[in-house]
């Protein structure tokens, strides 16, 4: 895994690494992570409130903008490996794939 970790560039980075603060809004937090070209990956959102995530895709995502990678059950991922192994494979997929999915808003994983 480390190999492919490599291969991609990729890094985990927290909210502080990025200057953000959990309590930030979902605006604040897309604009980030696009202006800064890091990847959020996230468990399923709704959209209730002007400055949701789904109305922060709508409203701001471009043909260039990087997709969010969306979870559809976080809790499943931490306790069940098979739907865990099918996330990872499908990330992994897109992440090889990455500028054919920008623009794309969000992406489901399993």
């Amino acid at each position: 895994m480390a190999r492919v970790w490599g291969y991609l560039e990729l890094r985990c980075v927290s909210f502080a690494d990025l200057g953000l603060d959990p309590a930030d809004s979902d605006l604040k937090v897309w604009d980030c992570c696009q202006a800064q070209e890091v990847l959020l990956i996230t468990d399923n959102r709704n959209q209730k409130a002007a400055d949701s995530l789904e109305t922060t895709i709508r409203a701001k995502s471009t043909p260039t903008s990087l997709p969010v990678f969306t979870i559809g059950d976080a809790r499943r991922l931490l306790t069940d490996g098979e739907y865990a192994d099918r996330i990872v494979d499908r990330l992994l997929r897109y992440l090889l794939e990455l500028n054919a999915v920008r623009g794309t808003g969000r992406l489901y994983l399993p």
